[in-house]
């Protein structure tokens, strides 16, 4: 169960928080090649000087992302995911892509749990919560 998680020091209309949420929903199943029902996003807005970024000009919007994600995936899906975002923050919330930074989180799978039941480890193509 990905947690993805964006830190943005910048006030956030609704529609674009939904829009946003379903676009990285549905390009990380695609990138990683999963299913969707499991990731998980968190998207918080704080105030203007609650996050600092050494390359950001003052009052600038920056964009942190912790992205924690089953091992398993390439660097190769890594950077791709990366990319994808950072172009996704700058195009819906107009975020500089040089004031974003993302690290990664690598979990076995038995570290991600639903009320139903632990993950396992990836595999690509997996759908975890609709397994046949």
């Amino acid at each position: 169960m990905p947690h993805l998680q964006f830190d943005i020091n910048k006030k956030l209309n609704s529609k674009d928080k939904n829009k946003f949420c379903k676009y990285v929903r549905d390009s990380f199943g695609k990138i990683m090649k999963t299913g969707t029902d499991h990731v998980a996003i968190s998207l918080r807005e704080l105030k203007k000087d609650a996050l600092s970024l050494g390359r950001a000009k003052d009052n600038e919007y920056v964009c942190f992302m912790n992205l924690d994600v089953r091992v398993g995936r390439s660097v190769k899906q890594r950077r791709e995911l990366v990319k994808c975002y950072v172009k996704a923050v700058n195009q819906f919330f107009s975020v500089n892509k040089e004031n974003q930074y993302i690290t990664f989180t690598l979990h076995n799978g038995r570290d991600f749990n639903l009320y139903e039941k632990s993950l396992e480890n990836w595999i690509k193509d997996d759908d975890p919560l609709n397994k046949k």
